[in-house]
């Protein structure tokens, strides 16, 4: 391709909104220092964190912007003919928030910096038409990854309820085959024992223990104590001719059979008997066992289930009367794959806490927002606090970790949309923005402070409905 020449420079530039009110003389001036930007189809114009020392102007081409978040690229937007891209990163003096690729063989005009601020000061027009653009690129910007955003942590929260689901449902299903076991166990019971010639008081005695097997553990033994008995008791077994003594004796001591109780058994059931009768107290209290696991295996997934509902508040009207405690508690089920492993929970509730008029699902998505930037802050181990109170007309959350503290340099930036504390690509800079926003919207504000070894965000809510 020749390079474009200056009369079609001016031909094209007059005819974008951003250079139309421009004077011939000044519009001729910014054609000779302008130059030309030759993409081929997939070749990368600028990258997202760069310096933005050029401005541009499409001539020829489309150029695909996108930006790089959590580990995903997030496609922002399709720029095409005299559509200006990269003014944001000259006017803020700030680093590229996207990158810019060629999807087909391209031509750009590249702007520098002076040239630039000059057509800027010069034409209120074109200060006006900027003005536009950059708001509206904003507006576009912020609506994808807000999107995106909402995607990624729905992605995020399923990820982490299949986890915290998979393991009671898979304790669920292991306990229930090993019942089909005992069960069949149990099940061929009488024909065990029926040719043992029980009495009808041996009977009911075995009625008995069969049916208090594993319902009650009388004995709280410590390791040591436990480990010392288990051996005694397998020891005895053996030398009383009880098959898998080492697999009864766990069981037996856990229902409170020490060698006196073992004892008074083979008084009991003398000979022959003594083997099966034991081996049919131990499928008992084994079956009962396996109930008892499986019982809270479907407890803990219902209770997963239930926060999650409550999470999401789902069939509930959008403003209503919200139990913070329940809130957070539930959003601490929600993130409790990202903090049973290094880190401490500790909670400060003022137990008679009022309700506050709000919308639930979204303060959960502040909660969210708080807490997992703080297991971030941590990097997996330390301490989070969560407190509330009331002072006066207003209910208090603080969200407080014990990590190393946000540098004193970020924390002026903390709540402006995309700015990151986090390395390029591992934050979108939109959570404590989407929080910020969140809070002002029910009425309240939401501050912190950070030193090193403290970080405390604080959201405060009026406990009268926002207007």
């Amino acid at each position: 391709m020749t390079p474009t020449s200056q009369r079609e420079r001016f031909e094209f530039l007059k005819q974008i909104p951003l250079f139309a009110e421009l004077g011939e003389p000044d519009l001729k001036k910014l054609c000779s220092l302008v130059g030309d930007v030759r993409l081929r189809a997939g070749e990368e114009l600028f990258r997202q964190g760069g310096a933005g020392e050029l401005a541009y102007v499409i001539r020829e081409g489309e150029i695909e912007i996108s930006r790089f978040s959590d580990g995903r690229e997030i496609p922002l937007a399709v720029r095409r003919q005299g559509e200006v891209i990269g003014e944001m990163a000259l006017l803020e003096e700030a680093p590229r928030m996207a990158s810019a690729r060629a999807r087909t063989p391209s031509v750009l005009l590249a702007i520098g910096r002076g040239e630039l601020e000059q057509l800027l000061t010069s034409s209120p027009t074109a200060a006006r038409s900027m003005l536009g653009t950059v708001m509206q690129r904003l507006r576009e910007t912020e609506a994808a990854l807000r999107q995106s955003e909402k995607m990624a942590h729905l992605g995020t929260l399923a990820a982490g309820m299949a986890h915290e689901l998979n393991n009671p449902a898979a304790a669920a299903l292991r306990g229930a085959a090993e019942l089909r076991e005992a069960f069949a166990q149990l099940l061929n019971g009488p024909n065990r024992v029926a040719g043992l010639g029980l009495t009808a008081e041996q009977f009911q005695e075995l009625a008995r223990r069969m049916e208090s097997a594993g319902k009650g553990r009388p004995r709280a033994l410590g390791a040591l104590e436990r480990g010392d008995l288990e051996e005694q008791v397998e020891r005895w077994l053996e030398a009383h001719g009880v098959q898998d003594g080492q697999m009864l004796a766990g069981e037996l001591v856990e229902m409170g059979y020490d060698l006196e109780e073992l004892g008074l058994v083979e008084r009991l059931y003398p000979g022959r008997q003594l083997g099966e009768i034991l081996h049919l107290v131990w499928v008992s209290c084994r079956a009962n066992d396996l109930l008892t696991e499986i019982s809270q295996g479907a407890r803990e997934i219902s209770s997963i289930v239930k926060a999650m509902k409550s999470y999401v508040y789902l069939d509930q009207a959008p403003l209503q009367e919200v139990d913070l405690h329940e809130g957070l508690e539930n959003t601490l089920v929600i993130l409790k794959h990202k903090l049973k492993r290094g880190i401490v929970v500790l909670r400060d509730f003022q137990p008679d806490l009022p309700r506050v008029p709000a919308h639930g699902g979204e303060l959960n998505q502040v909660w969210t927002n708080l807490i997992d930037n703080a297991a971030d802050a941590l990097g997996g181990k330390g301490k989070i606090t969560l407190r509330t109170r009331r002072e006066g007309s207003w209910a208090v959350v603080e969200v407080e970790d014990d990590g190393p503290g946000i540098p004193p340099e970020a924390q002026p930036k903390l709540f402006t949309l995309f700015f990151t504390t986090k390395p390029m690509g591992q934050g979108s800079g939109q959570g404590l923005h989407t929080s910020y926003n969140i809070v002002r919207r029910h009425g309240g504000t939401l501050d912190f402070h950070s030193v090193p070894g403290r970080t405390v965000f604080t959201a405060r809510l009026p406990l009268s409905a926002p207007p």
